[in-house]
Order: C-alpha cells, then sequence, then structure tokens
C-alpha cells in the first residue's frame, strides 16, 4: 500500500508517470530551473497535463539513469511531502538546487554555497528523525561539485545551511540569530536540510548546490529588478554545474554512489516493522 500510494502521488503532483523518474534527480523551486533543463534536454518529457502542483521533467535514457528534475515548490513541507514519495522509486542521488541568503561578510550575491552540515528549523520531521541526529551531505556528490566550481573558477564556500520553515525569518532576527551564530551557519534557506533528512532517512545520497540571492543582514534585500537580473544570469550555470556533478557520479559510479554511511544494522525501510 505504502508503495503503491507513493507511486500514485508522483503522477499526482508531477503530471508524469513513475516509471518516467531517472535514477538521478535534481529538485528546485524555481520555474526557470525547468526552462534551463529544457533548454539543455529539449526533447525531455514533460508533464502529460497543464497546471500540476509540482512538474516533473525526465531526460530519459534505456536504463533509467538520466536525469529528472522537479520543482518542488516553496518550503519544508513540499519538499517533506514529495521526497517521501521519491523514495519508493530508490533513486541513485537527488541534489536540491536553489538560492539562499548570504550570512557571511565576504560572501557576495552570486557566490555559491556547498553544504558541510545542516542545521534544522524547519521541524517537519522532528518525530521522524531526532533533531540532535547530524546530517552531512553526500561526501562524493560534494566533491564533485567543488570540482566543477574549481574548474570554472567560481567562487563557494563549505558550510553549515540553516534550513527554517519562516519565510519572513529575517523579521524576527532576534529569534534566530543564537542559532544563526552557534551552527556557524553560512547561507539561509527552506529546503536543503529537509531534503538531507529524508535522503538520510531513505539512504539516498544528496547534496545542496545554493547560490546566495540577497543578504538581508547587510543591507542587500531582495528585490524584484536585481532578483531578475540575478535570475537571468545565473540560471543555466547553475543548472549545468548541478547536472554535471550528477553525470560525474554516474560516470564513477554505474551502479549507484555508495550509501554505506546511510545505514543502520537494524534500520527498517519506509517505515518497516524493526522485528
Amino acid at each position: 500500500e505504502r508503495v503503491e500510494l507513493s507511486l500514485q502521488r508522483l503522477e499526482h503532483y508531477t503530471g508524469t508517470s513513475a516509471e518516467n523518474f531517472q535514477r538521478y534527480v535534481l529538485l528546485t523551486n524555481y520555474k526557470m530551473h525547468m526552462d534551463a533543463f529544457e533548454q539543455l534536454y529539449p526533447d525531455c518529457c514533460k508533464p502529460n497535463r497543464l497546471h500540476v502542483q509540482m512538474p516533473a521533467y525526465h531526460q530519459q535514457t534505456l536504463d533509467n539513469d538520466g536525469l529528472t528534475i522537479v520543482n518542488i515548490g516553496v518550503g519544508p513541507s513540499n519538499a517533506k511531502n514529495f521526497t517521501d514519495h521519491l523514495a519508493v522509486l530508490r533513486p541513485d542521488a537527488m541534489l536540491m538546487v536553489g538560492h539562499c541568503a548570504g550570512i557571511r561578510n565576504h560572501q557576495e550575491v552570486g557566490d555559491f554555497v556547498l553544504a558541510s552540515g545542516y542545521m534544522r528549523d524547519d521541524h517537519v520531521l522532528d518525530q521522524a528523525l531526532p533533531p540532535g541526529v547530524p546530517l552531512t551531505p553526500s561526501f562524493l556528490l560534494n566533491r564533485y561539485l567543488a570540482r566543477i566550481l574549481d574548474e570554472r573558477q567560481l567562487p563557494y564556500r563549505f558550510g553549515v545551511v540553516y534550513t527554517t520553515a519562516d519565510r519572513n525569518w529575517e523579521l524576527t532576527l532576534k529569534l534566530k540569530l543564537k542559532d544563526l551564530k552557534a551552527s556557524r551557519s553560512i547561507g539561509v534557506d527552506m529546503e536543503s536540510a529537509t531534503v538531507a533528512a529524508n535522503g538520510f532517512r531513505y539512504r539516498i545520497p544528496s547534496a545542496t548546490l545554493l547560490c546566495v540571492s540577497d543578504k538581508p543582514l547587510h543591507g542587500q534585500p531582495k528585490l524584484p529588478d536585481d532578483a531578475q537580473q540575478f535570475y537571468n544570469q545565473s540560471k543555466l550555470q547553475h543548472l549545468e554545474i548541478a547536472r554535471d556533478a550528477l553525470l560525474m557520479a554516474r560516470a564513477e559510479y554505474a551502479g549507484g554512489l555508495p550509501n554505506s554511511d546511510l545505514r543502520a544494522m537494524d534500520e527498517p525501510l519506509l517505515g518497516g516493522s524493526e522485528e
């Protein structure tokens, strides 16, 4: 029942069949990244109807080792909902491609952020995974991402990504500042830690590729004209880096990335019995 429900939900949310999904999955919350994917793969499989909640595009291959991108929308609830259902397909990797607020003085708008860990202020998975459980992204995926960024000579930082459920977190900064400082966070977003937590739960290697879109603590909020200019300049490059990292993973580990660090001796899969 669990698997069948998730397969039906995937089709309902994405407008595509579960059979269309590929082994390497990109997650975003921007239509512009979907457009960039279509630009890279003009023959990709797209939703079979209009106005789906989480549209998916698939660059299909005979062995299902192509790429899928899904616009999961904004926020940790959406991220949990989708990755709960995606998990039954057992993808080889999932990569969150998004934007974040830059926290550090020496970050600039357009710099990239790779997560070395996560601060979970989303709380949507606290009952399923205790907040004290440490989460780290896939070392291999991070290595591929860093290699590509180095080759392109693009600025980036490794650090803790702080994921919140509050879209207006900067308006109540006093409530967040202590945790931001204590965790040494370098970026704030609304999905990455949630995706990582479900990746950990379901033993799916995952990582995060964020781009700094604003610096609200430094007087650089996200304004309409500036944001559009930034989006137009960065969207294709951002997606190409994420794509190339997954292609590196596929080339080096054709059978799937090692995930022994995500496994426990007696951890049941998909909420099954522990007996």
